[in-house]
C-alpha cells in the first residue's frame, strides 16, 4: 500500500514538474508583443499599480518647487545677507526636503511585513486611505514645522506604495514584460514632476497663498480613483501561490492573460516549482535577507537603490531650484524645469525599447558611465569665470544630466530591482530596498541644498565634482557585482544565485530547463 502511494506521489510531482516547465518554455517563447497581447491585464493592472508612484513624485518635486516659489518664499523665508534677498533658511529647506523621505522610510519597514502578510491590493488599499487623509495636515499646514511634521506623515504610505509597486509589477507579468511593467515606475514619476512643473509654472506669478496652497489640494486628485481600482485589481498570483492558495492563483492567472492563450494549471504549477525551490519551515524575516545567497541579492537591490541618489539624480530632483543658483530667471527655471520632466517621460517610453532587448546590466553600465562623464563637464562649467555662456553651460548640462539618467540607469535600476529577490523574500527585500535609498538620500538632499544654497555652499555647477565622483564610485561597484538577469526565469536567476555564478558570467551560463538547484 505504502509502495503504491508512493508511486502515485512521484507520478504526481513529474505531472507537476511537466507542467511548470511547459509553461516557462512558453514564456520563453513569446516574443514582446505576443506577451503583450497574452497578458493585456497584466499590462493594465501594472499600469494602475505603478500610478500610485505618482503622488510620491508629485510631493516631492512640489517641495523642491516651493523653495524657489515666490510666495512660499515671501511667507517663509529670511533674508539672505550677501544680496538682500528672501530665501528659504538652509536648515528648513533641507528638513522640508527630507521630511517625506524620512516617513517613507518608515513607511517600507512597515510594507514588507504587511504585505506578506495581508498582499500587494490590501497594504496599497490602506495606504491610500491614510494618503487622503494625511494631506489635509499639509494643506492646513500654517508653518513650516507644521509643514514638516504634515509632510512626514504623508511619507508612510509612500513607502508602501514605492516597496510594493516594482514587486507587484514584476511577478504579475511573464519575462518578456518584466522590463516594461517596472519601468512604468520611472515614468509615472516624471509625469508626477510634469504636473507640479505645470501646476507650480501657473501660479508662481501669485503672490497669495493660493500659489502653494491649490497645487497641495491637487493631491486629493489621485488617492480615491486609484483605491477603486485597486480593490477590483486581481492578486498577485505569486503572492497566493506562496499562501498555498493554488485556486485562487490559477483565478488570478486567468483574470490577467487570455485564457485563450494561457494555461493557468500550468502558469500556477510554474510558481509553486519556484516556491518550492525556495521553501523553508521559516517564517520570512529580516534576518533572512542579511544571511547566505540572500544577502547577496539584498545588497544589489540595496546598492541599485543607493546609487539614485549617487548620480546626480537629486540634480533632477531640485531642478527648477539649481536652474535659478545657475542664474537663470524664475520665470525660464520653472520652464526648464517642466521641459526636463517632459523629455524624461519621453526618455523613459524609449527606455522600454532598450531594456526589451538589450541587457539590464549593460545598459546599466554604460548609462552610469555617460552620467559620469556629463556631471565631470557640469563641474567645470561651474568652474570657468561667471558669465552667459558658463549660465547657459550649467544649465544645459544639467537639463542633460536629468534627462539621460531617465534613459539608462534609473529604468534599468527599477527592472533589476523587480528581478533580483528571492519570491518568498520579496516584499522584504524591495522594502529594505528602498530603506536604504532614503537613507542614502537624506544625507544627500541635506549635501545638495547646503552646495546649491546661497547662504551654502553656493556651488551651482560645480557640485557636478561631488556628484561625478560618488557616480563612478557606483560604477565600479556594478560592473563587478551585477549581474545581467535579461531573459531569466525567476527559477534560473534562484539556480544562478544558488550556484554562486559570478555577476560578469551570467549572460554565457545555461541553465537545464530540468534543473531544480
Amino acid at each position: 500500500m505504502d509502495h503504491a502511494y508512493d508511486l502515485d506521489e512521484k507520478a504526481h510531482i513529474a505531472d507537476y514538474k511537466a507542467d511548470a516547465i511547459e509553461a516557462e518554455n512558453a514564456e520563453h517563447a513569446m516574443t514582446v508583443m505576443q506577451a503583450v497581447r497574452a497578458y493585456p491585464m497584466a499590462s493594465f493592472w501594472a499600469f494602475v499599480m505603478s500610478f500610485t508612484i505618482i503622488m510620491e513624485s508629485y510631493d516631492v518635486f512640489l517641495i523642491g518647487n516651493f523653495v524657489a516659489l515666490p510666495a512660499f518664499v515671501n511667507k517663509y523665508g529670511i533674508t539672505d545677507p550677501s544680496n538682500g534677498k528672501l530665501v528659504i533658511a538652509t536648515k528648513w529647506q533641507s528638513a522640508l526636503q527630507v521630511s517625506g523621505q524620512l516617513g517613507a522610510l518608515i513607511g517600507v519597514f512597515l510594507a514588507g511585513p504587511l504585505t506578506s502578510r495581508i498582499g500587494y491590493r490590501y497594504a496599497t488599499l490602506t495606504a491610500l486611505m491614510l494618503l487622503n487623509v494625511f494631506i489635509f495636515a499639509f494643506y492646513f499646514a500654517d508653518s513650516l514645522p507644521v509643514t514638516f511634521v504634515a509632510q512626514l506623515l504623508e511619507g508612510l504610505p509612500w513607502g508602501i506604495f514605492i516597496a510594493n509597486a516594482p514587486a507587484y509589477c514584476s511577478e504579475i507579468v511573464p519575462i518578456k514584460l518584466r522590463a516594461p511593467a517596472t519601468q512604468m515606475l520611472q515614468m509615472f514619476w516624471a509625469i508626477g514632476s510634469i504636473i507640479v512643473g505645470a501646476v507650480t509654472y501657473r501660479y508662481n506669478g501669485l503672490d497669495t497663498e493660493n500659489a502653494y496652497k491649490i497645487p497641495i489640494a491637487l493631491q486629493w486628485m489621485f488617492p480615491t480613483p486609484l483605491a477603486i481600482l485597486v480593490f477590483c485589481a486581481p492578486e498577485s498570483p505569486w503572492w497566493l501561490v506562496r499562501k498555498g492558495k493554488f485556486e485562487a492563483a490559477a483565478h488570478a492567472v486567468e483574470r490577467l492573460g487570455r485564457r485563450s492563450v494561457v494555461n493557468s494549471k500550468e502558469a500556477v504549477a510554474m510558481m509553486r516549482r519556484t516556491v518550492e525551490l525556495e521553501k523553508t519551515e521559516k517564517q520570512p524575516s529580516l534576518l533572512e535577507l542579511f544571511k547566505g545567497t540572500d544577502l547577496y541579492r539584498t545588497l544589489i537591490v540595496c546598492g541599485v537603490y543607493a546609487a539614485q541618489n549617487l548620480t546626480g539624480n537629486l540634480i533632477a530632483n531640485q531642478a527648477v531650484y539649481f536652474f535659478t543658483q545657475a542664474g537663470v530667471g524664475t520665470n525660464t527655471a520653472f520652464a526648464l524645469g517642466l521641459i526636463t520632466s517632459a523629455l524624461q517621460m519621453i526618455f523613459v517610453m524609449l527606455s522600454w525599447i532598450l531594456t526589451s532587448y538589450f541587457g539590464r546590466r549593460s545598459i546599466y553600465l554604460w548609462g552610469s558611465a555617460v552620467n559620469t562623464i556629463l556631471l565631470v563637464a557640469l563641474g567645470v562649467a561651474g568652474s570657468v569665470a561667471y558669465s552667459h555662456s558658463s549660465q547657459l553651460a550649467q544649465a544645459s548640462l544639467g537639463l542633460i544630466v536629468s534627462v539621460l539618467f531617465t534613459l539608462g540607469p534609473a529604468p534599468a535600476s527599477w527592472v533589476i530591482i523587480g528581478e533580483t529577490s528571492a519570491i518568498r523574500l520579496r516584499p522584504l527585500t524591495t522594502g529594505i530596498g528602498r530603506a536604504t535609498y532614503y537613507i542614502v538620500e537624506i544625507p544627500c538632499i541635506f549635501l545638495a541644498s547646503y552646495m546649491l544654497n546661497p547662504t551654502g555652499g553656493n556651488l551651482a555647477g560645480k557640485c557636478g565634482y561631488v556628484w561625478g565622483a560618488t557616480g563612478l564610485c557606483c560604477l565600479i561597484t556594478a560592473y563587478f557585482f551585477l549581474p545581467e538577469m535579461k531573459g531569466r526565469s525567476y527559477r534560473e536567476i534562484d539556480i544562478l544565485f544558488n550556484r554562486h555564478v559570478p555577476a560578469r558570467k551570467w549572460k554565457e551560463t545555461e541553465v537545464d530547463m530540468q534543473a531544480d538547484e
